[in-house]
């Protein structure tokens, strides 16, 4: 008799700025996940929340056209781990089951997909799914905590300081100020919950931080302002729970003045250099910050750990080597770096994925075994 495949629930789309970027890797994703082991069902959500299944779609969503889909909702309780429809029957909406789920692969980056809200979703509905946990993926996604994470572990940051949006608001002059002290224009600011570069600004100026600091709390109630610094841009792919292994490192070339969202997934003009041409010293002290990021925030499944290495102060030991950022759900498309990185370290897309869920169900198990009811022994 043959094995049953695995149910897999691929979320695409979502709730943030990165959600047209959430669809370019879900195609990839879709693409590559093998039919021979996988049952998948698409899994949509728009902008506004709404999650839809039918077919194709991740072309409707593309299309802006979501008519023929069907309303859709996942149940925070654990003894229906499936998805169900919303139907109308005799002037009401009710619930049809349409799918029974193993494991979820989410592919929603940025807000209310990679920042643990969905994680704790699927913990309530006590499903596997593919990547970090709760605390994880929260760590992750925030860059001022994780900032501070990383100065309590050792790991070298460059300095940066956290405003609220409504300190912003109500004084714009002294926040400029507490930037000014941190250092020296350049300054970056940026989203403290969001990635893929979406409202990043690169400040040369007062005037450049003051539209920064507008540009970026359009996107989060926290803004992150950090010093600015000429450097190569170094990444490594991470993955794993217990025990995480990583790849070797790759450099961004970008086209413009950093990796921004255009030269990312627009016009697709930046280099990648794979692997980094890197003295040994260097690779060893990125691959060993990176796992400990890892281990620090309790990561699992996967992630992309993103450095800086000064230009004007590269020492052969790694000085002038910071952490920037570790991104819990990393971009999949077939020109992301994630992929590409495991694929030099000798492990192709379509095996990748199917690691990530081995790894998924794993985690799983493991939370099975935990004893949920205390039981006192007289």
């Amino acid at each position: 008799m043959a094995e049953r495949r695995l149910r897999v629930g691929v979320l695409m789309g979502g709730r943030s700025g990165e959600h047209e970027v959430s669809l370019q890797s879900a195609r990839s994703v879709l693409a590559n996940l093998n039919p021979d082991k996988y049952e998948v069902t698409q899994i949509g959500i728009t902008h506004d929340g709404l999650w839809l299944v039918g077919e194709n779609v991740l072309e409707a969503l593309l299309a802006d056209d979501v008519t023929a889909l069907q309303e859709a909702v996942l149940l925070p309780e654990p003894t229906r781990q499936s998805l169900y429809g919303i139907v109308a029957q005799g002037g009401q909406q009710v619930l049809s089951e349409l799918t029974g789920l193993d494991v979820i692969f989410p592919v929603l980056h940025g807000t209310f997909g990679e920042d643990g809200t969905l994680q704790g979703l699927l913990e309530l509905a006590d499903l596997a799914y593919v990547g970090a946990g709760v605390l994880g993926s929260a760590l992750g996604m925030d860059k001022g905590v994780f900032k501070d994470v990383m100065r309590a572990n050792g790991i070298p940051v460059l300095e940066s300081v956290v405003a609220l949006c409504s300190e912003i608001e109500q004084d714009m002059p002294q926040v400029i100020q507490q930037a000014e002290k941190l250092a020296a224009y350049p300054l970056f600011v940026k989203p403290a919950n969001l990635g893929s570069s979406v409202g990043i600004t690169k400040c040369w100026n007062r005037s450049d931080l003051t539209e920064g600091l507008l540009e970026a709390m359009r996107y989060d109630r926290r803004v992150l302002i950090e010093r600015g610094i000429e450097a190569r841009e170094i990444e490594v792919s991470v993955m794993g729970n217990d025990d995480p292994m990583v790849s070797v490192p790759g450099e961004i070339l970008p086209s413009r003045e950093f990796y921004s969202y255009e030269s990312k997934y627009i016009d697709g003009t930046s280099g990648l250099l794979i692997p980094a041409p890197l003295p040994p010293e260097i690779i060893q002290r990125v691959q060993e910050y990176a796992l400990k990021a890892y281990r620090a925030i309790d990561c699992a499944g996967m992630a992309r750990v993103d450095f800086l290495l000064d230009k004007n102060h590269q020492g052969r030991a790694g000085e002038g080597l910071y952490l920037g950022e570790l991104n819990t759900i990393p971009g999949f498309t077939q020109i992301s770096m994630y992929p590409k990185l495991w694929e030099a370290s000798g492990l192709s897309y379509t095996a990748l994925l199917d690691k990530l869920v081995e790894l998924a169900v794993s985690r799983k198990a493991q939370r099975d075994r935990l004893v949920r009811r205390y039981r006192r022994e007289d």
